[in-house]
C-alpha cells in the first residue's frame, strides 16, 4: 500500500510540476501578447484566419466544445510554424431562447416550488408527451448535429433547472441571480473564457464579443445587417407555417412547451385519392367529390401505388374542405385540426363535418374504390393494415410496395392469408391482381428494394417490426440518395433531384396539397395539443433563385478541400427555401423596422465572422461594448454608412459619417487585410 501511495505521489507531483509550468509559460505569452495579431501593411507577409462557431452561453463548455476547438488550434499553430500572422477569434453567441428560457424555468419553479424549491420525489415522465419521428423523416432532415446529445451534455439528464444549476456547482443564493435572463450574460461568458485561456489556445482576446442588444456595437452591425438585406427586397413579410397553440390563441415556442422542444413544421405532400362510385351512404349525402386524404414525405414514389392503407380500428372523419367547401376530405381529426388552420377549410380554426360523418371507423373506409394519381392502375383499394398510428399523418397511408418494406410486407400478407381478407371484406379482385411497380433503381438492390431486402432478410409479415425497420431504414436511406428513376417522365434523373418538381406538378394538378403537421406532438404549458398554422412573420427569402445562383457563384471560388464537403454545400442551397428570421420572445437585437420581434439566433450568425476583423477598434477589449475601443469610436455613431464605408468600401461622406475618416480607415484596413 505504502509502495502505491508512493508512486501516485511521485507522478502526482509530476503532474503539479506540468501545470506550474503550464501556467507561467501561459502568462508569459499573455504577457506578451504573443496572439493579438493586427493588419500588416506588408501585403507579401503570409497570413491565416480561423475560428470556430462561436460557443452559446446557457452554460460552462463541454467536451464536445475541446474537440471542436482543438481542430481550429491545430491549423492554427501548424499555420504559426510556417511563419504565417494567424490570427484565432473567439466569439460569445446569447441570442436565441435557450438563456430566456432557463431562466424563466427558473422563476416557473420558484413559483411553483418555493424558494429554495422543494421538489417531489416522484419524477414520474410518463406523463410528458414523447413520439418517435419516422426513418425518412430523420434522413431528409439530416440529424447529424445530434441535438439530442448536445442537451443531454448540458442537462447531465435532470428535470429541473434548478437541478442543473446545481450540477454546474452552484448554491441555492447564486441561481437565483439566473431568473435574471441577463446575469447569464455576465456569468457564463466570463467561465467559458477562463475555461478557454486554460487550454492555452493561440486566441486574440480582444476580438471576443457577446451577442444581442446587450452590446451596443454588434447590435448596430446586426441591424445594419438586416437594413441591407431588406433594402436588397431579400426580406418579405407573410404568412408562415408555425407551431401555434389553438387552446392558447398564440404561437406556441419552445419556452411555452411542456412537451416537444425543438421540433418545428414537418411539410408533407397531401396526396388525393378520389373515392369512385358508389360512395358509402354515409358519404354520398355531400353531393361533392369525396377524397381519401394521405400524408406522404415522398411524392416522386406515387408511381408505385397498388392501394392504400387503412387502419380498421382508427376513428376517422369526412369534413368539407377548401375555402368554397367544394370537395370532401376524409382524414382524422387530428389531422383536420391541423389543416384547419391551414387554410384548408372555410372559416379558420372551424372544422364543418358532412353529417353523420363526424365519427367513422377505420373499417367503414375498406374496400372502397379509388382513383391515385401517377399510378399506371385506373382504380386501387382501400386495405386494411394494423401498424398505422393516428397521431401522425392522416391515418391514411399510401402504399408503395415497391419501396417500402411495410406495404410490401402487409399487402403480402393480404395476398397469402385468406381468413385475412374474409374478416376485414376484402375481395379477392381488390387484392390478388395487384403487383409491385418499379419506381426507382437503387445499387445493389435493383427495382425493387423493399420486395429484395424482405425476401433477403426473411420478413415473414407486417408484424416482424424489427426486422423491418432495418429494412425501412436501408431502403429509404439509399433510395433518398442514390435512387434513379425508373418509371414517369423523370426517368433516368436521380430521386433527391426530381422530388420537388413531381410535388408541385401534383398540387398544380389539384392532385394533391401541400399539408404540414409539427415534427412531433408538441403540448403547450397550459396542456393544449398545438398544431401548424399560417401566421404572418418576417422571414428571408432563401428560396429566391437568383440568390441562389449569387451563392453558388461564391461557393465555386471557396476552397472546399474536398468534393463531399462541395457538393453538400450545392445541395444545401438547392433545398433552402423562406427562413423565419424573427422571433418575439428570447434575447438579441430588434428588428429596426418592426422592434415588436428580436432577430433569431441563426440569423445574427451569418457574417459574424467579418465583425471579428474590427471587434477590437471597436470594442476596447471588453465582451460587452461597454467601453469605447482603440478607434474611439461611440456605438451610437455607427451608422450605416460607416458599415457600409468598412465593409463595402463605400466613399467617405462626413455630412453622413459622424465619425473622422481616418478612425474607419483604421477598421477598413483590417476587414481588408483580414
Amino acid at each position: 500500500m505504502n509502495e502505491i501511495n508512493t508512486y501516485w505521489m511521485r507522478n502526482r507531483k509530476k503532474v503539479a510540476e506540468l501545470l506550474e509550468m503550464e501556467a507561467k509559460i501561459q502568462k508569459l505569452w499573455s504577457d506578451a501578447k504573443v496572439f493579438e495579431m493586427d493588419a500588416s501593411s506588408d501585403k507579401s507577409e503570409p497570413k491565416y484566419m480561423a475560428n470556430i462557431p462561436y460557443a452559446y452561453m446557457n452554460g460552462r463548455l463541454h467536451l464536445g466544445h475541446s474537440f471542436t476547438i482543438s481542430k481550429t488550434e491545430f491549423a492554427i499553430g501548424f499555420q504559426r510554424l510556417l511563419g504565417k500572422r494567424c490570427l484565432f477569434p473567439f466569439g460569445l453567441h446569447c441570442t436565441g431562447m435557450p438563456i430566456k428560457v432557463c431562466a424563466d424555468k427558473l422563476k416557473r419553479e420558484v413559483e411553483e416550488f418555493g424558494y429554495p424549491p422543494n421538489f417531489p420525489d416522484d419524477d414520474n415522465d410518463s406523463k410528458m408527451p414523447t413520439e418517435e419521428n419516422s426513418v425518412i423523416e430523420e434522413i431528409i432532415k439530416d440529424k447529424s448535429k445530434g441535438k439530442k446529445s448536445k442537451a443531454v451534455a448540458k442537462t447531465g439528464g435532470a428535470k429541473y433547472q434548478w437541478q442543473i444549476m446545481k450540477m454546474l456547482g452552484l448554491d441555492d443564493s447564486e441561481i437565483i441571480k439566473f431568473t435574471d435572463a441577463r446575469h447569464w450574460l455576465d456569468y457564463f461568458p466570463q467561465l467559458c473564457i477562463s475555461d478557454v485561456q486554460k487550454m492555452g489556445l493561440k486566441i486574440d482576446w480582444r476580438r471576443t464579443f457577446i451577442t444581442t442588444d446587450r452590446n451596443p456595437y454588434y447590435d448596430s452591425f446586426v441591424c445594419w445587417q438586416f437594413r441591407k438585406l431588406r433594402e436588397a427586397k431579400k426580406i418579405d413579410f407573410g404568412k408562415r407555417y408555425t407551431i401555434y397553440s389553438p387552446g392558447d390563441g398564440q404561437p406556441c415556442m419552445d419556452h411555452d412547451r411542456l412537451a416537444g422542444e425543438g421540433a418545428g413544421p414537418q411539410e408533407y405532400t397531401l396526396i388525393k385519392l378520389k373515392i369512385l362510385e358508389p360512395l358509402p351512404e354515409f358519404l354520398a349525402k355531400s353531393e361533392k367529390n369525396v377524397f381519401l386524404v394521405a400524408a406522404t414525405l415522398r411524392p416522386e414514389t406515387m408511381y408505385g401505388q397498388t392501394n392504400c392503407f387503412i387502419h380498421p380500428d382508427i376513428e376517422y372523419c369526412a369534413f368539407y374542405a377548401g375555402q368554397r367547401e367544394t370537395e370532401v376530405f376524409v382524414a382524422t381529426k387530428r389531422a383536420a385540426r391541423n389543416m384547419s388552420y391551414q387554410e384548408m377549410t372555410a372559416e379558420n380554426g372551424k372544422i364543418r363535418f358532412v353529417d353523420g360523418a363526424e365519427k367513422i371507423l377505420g373499417k367503414q373506409l375498406l374496400g372502397l374504390a379509388l382513383k391515385s394519381p401517377l399510378t399506371k392502375y385506373d382504380r386501387i383499394y382501400s386495405l386494411p393494415m394494423l401498424t398505422i398510428k393516428d397521431d401522425k399523418g392522416t391515418g391514411i397511408v399510401t402504399s408503395v410496395p415497391s419501396d417500402s418494406p411495410d406495404d410490401y410486407a402487409a399487402l403480402m400478407d393480404l395476398k397469402r392469408k385468406k381468413p385475412l381478407r374474409e374478416k376485414f371484406g376484402i375481395k379477392d379482385e381488390m387484392v390478388l391482381p395487384y403487383e409491385p411497380i418499379p419506381v426507382l433503381k437503387i445499387p445493389e438492390y435493383g427495382e425493387m428494394a423493399a420486395v429484395y431486402l424482405c425476401q433477403k432478410m426473411k420478413i415473414e409479415s407486417q408484424n416482424d417490426r424489427d426486422k423491418l425497420a432495418e429494412a425501412k431504414k436501408e431502403v429509404y436511406l439509399k433510395g433518398f440518395y442514390d435512387g434513379v428513376m425508373v418509371t414517369g417522365k423523370y426517368a433516368g434523373q436521380k430521386t433527391a433531384e426530381v422530388k420537388k418538381e413531381i410535388r408541385e406538378e401534383l398540387i398544380t394538378s389539384g392532385e394533391a396539397t401541400l399539408f404540414v403537421q409539427p415534427e412531433k406532438k408538441v403540448v403547450s404549458r397550459s396542456g393544449d395539443e398545438c398544431v401548424v398554422a399560417l401566421c404572418d412573420q418576417w422571414y428571408l427569402n432563401y428560396g429566391d433563385e437568383e440568390w441562389k445562383k449569387e451563392a453558388k457563384k461564391a461557393l465555386a471560388q471557396l476552397n472546399t478541400y474536398t468534393e463531399d464537403v462541395r457538393k453538400n454545400l450545392d445541395a444545401t442551397i438547392d433545398w433552402l427555401h423562406e427562413h423565419a428570421c424573427c422571433r418575439s420572445y428570447g434575447l438579441g437585437s430588434r428588428l429596426p423596422w418592426d422592434p415588436q420581434y428580436l432577430i433569431e439566433s441563426l440569423s445574427d450568425s451569418t457574417i459574424y465572422n467579418a465583425y471579428y476583423t474590427v471587434a477590437h477598434l471597436l470594442q476596447g477589449g471588453t465582451i460587452d461594448g461597454s467601453v469605447i475601443g482603440p478607434a474611439g469610436i461611440k456605438a451610437s455613431d455607427m451608422v450605416d454608412d460607416c458599415w457600409d464605408y468598412i465593409f463595402l468600401n463605400k466613399p467617405y461622406n462626413a455630412k453622413t459619417m459622424p465619425v473622422q475618416e481616418s478612425q474607419l480607415a483604421l477598421c477598413r484596413k483590417e476587414f481588408l487585410y483580414w
